[in-house]
């Protein structure tokens, strides 16, 4: 909600539309909420939006420069396929970032902060054990992200960011081998244990937490799906 004025007067919103746009296809790209190899048009999204299709448009070349989404000879995007090296090395991107951000963020979190990253690693438990798997990955994006925006780098944050617009849609996969009972993928998910380190202020356990969640989720996909062979 906007901060109200000392004339009592509603702040009004400064963000541009076309920025508006570009956030909330960003945040659907990382939270898994779009997959491979599906094609969006800026007419669609605009509709869906209650937009113009220029915003639309604006947003998908500023994601195709970042090679989150593909352009299509008919004007449209795809939210690209990748190989499975690509996919493994974005894995390895991800340990070094993420477990970077999280032992420089364990420094800085303060008691407010901390009670956030709590509150999303509960949300987190819960999401799974409900067996959503839209709502597992929205919480497990804004679990992780609640940990990074502490680290005190923002041009560390984009490049994480950046490596999630292109993963993100494959974290969808991760319920496979999980359908009978999304509780089960806990198994393979570190987040109570990043924030038990995150408490303790063991920086380097905290670290340890994030790669391994990282890395055993990346080898859950990697054995659970066939990628296709793609020159990259």
């Amino acid at each position: 909600m906007a901060d109200k004025t000392q004339f009592g007067l509603t702040a009004l919103d400064t963000v541009p539309l076309h920025e508006k746009v570009y956030l909330e296809l960003v945040r659907a790209l990382m939270s898994g909420q779009l997959q491979p190899g599906q094609k969006l048009t800026s007419r669609k999204l605009a509709k869906e939006l209650g937009t113009s299709d220029m915003p639309v448009r604006s947003a998908f070349m500023r994601l195709q420069a970042l090679r989150a989404l593909s352009p299509m000879p008919n004007g449209s995007v795809e939210v690209p396929m990748i190989s499975a090296d690509r996919f493994q090395q974005l894995t390895d991107v991800r340990t070094i970032l993420e477990g970077t951000a999280t032992e420089l963020a364990t420094k800085l979190i303060n008691g407010n902060n901390l009670r956030a990253i709590r509150r999303h690693c509960t949300e987190l438990t819960q999401a799974a054990r409900s067996g959503d798997i839209d709502d597992y990955l929205r919480k497990n994006h804004d679990f992780k992200f609640s940990i990074y925006r502490h680290c005190g780098n923002e041009q560390m944050i984009f490049l994480i960011e950046t490596v999630w617009m292109q993963v993100g849609p494959f974290l969808r996969n991760l319920r496979i081998g999980f359908e009978d009972d999304l509780a089960g993928i806990l198994g393979i998910d570190y987040h109570e244990e990043a924030v038990a380190a995150i408490e303790a202020q063991d920086g380097e356990r905290a670290r340890a937490a994030i790669v391994r969640d990282i890395e055993e989720g990346a080898a859950h996909i990697l054995k659970q799906i066939k990628f296709p062979e793609l020159r990259q």
